[in-house]
C-alpha cells in the first residue's frame, strides 16, 4: 500500500485534470523522495482507473485541436509528456479534417488569404509548421 500522502496528492492532481503517468511520476518526485512508493501509487491510481493514458490522450488532443494545433505538434507533445506511440498515432487518426483544421487556423490569423510576397507567404508557411501542421496540409491550404 503507498503511502497516504504520495496517494493524496496524487488524487489532488488529478482532480484539477488528466495526466500521463509520466506527467504525474514527475510532478510527484519534485515532492517526494520514495520512488518505489510513488510508482505504487501510480499503480494503484491504474488499477482503480483514476490514472488512464488513453483517456489522457483523447483528452488532450481535443484540447489542442479546439486551440487550432496540428497533429505533428500534438504528436511531439504527448511524446514529451510520455505517451506510448501506439496512442498517440491512433488518437490522431481519428480525426481525419486535419486539413479543414489548417484552413481555419490560417484563415483566422490571416483573413486576406495567402501572400503574394514571398516574404509574406514564407512568414505564412512558417506559422502553420510552427502550429504542427504537415507539409501537404500547409500546401493544401496556401493552393
Amino acid at each position: 500500500m503507498a503511502s497516504a500522502g504520495v496517494y493524496n496528492k496524487a488524487l489532488d492532481l488529478l482532480s484539477r485534470r488528466e495526466h500521463s503517468r509520466k506527467e504525474l511520476y514527475i510532478k510527484l518526485t519534485k515532492r517526494f523522495d520514495c520512488k518505489d512508493e510513488i510508482n505504487l501509487t501510480l499503480d494503484q491510481l491504474e488499477e482503480n482507473n483514476l490514472l488512464c493514458d488513453s483517456r489522457f490522450t483523447e483528452e488532450y488532443v481535443h484540447s489542442r485541436r479546439r486551440k487550432g494545433f496540428g497533429p505533428v505538434k500534438i504528436s511531439m507533445e504527448l511524446e514529451k509528456k510520455g505517451v506510448k506511440d501506439s496512442l498517440i498515432s491512433s488518437e490522431i487518426d481519428k480525426f481525419n479534417d486535419w486539413d479543414k483544421l489548417a484552413e481555419l487556423s490560417f484563415k483566422k490569423r490571416f483573413p486576406d488569404g495567402a501572400s503574394k510576397n514571398f516574404k509574406e507567404l514564407q512568414k505564412q508557411k512558417n506559422f502553420l509548421t510552427n502550429k504542427g501542421f504537415s507539409f501537404y496540409q500547409i500546401e493544401s491550404v496556401l493552393d
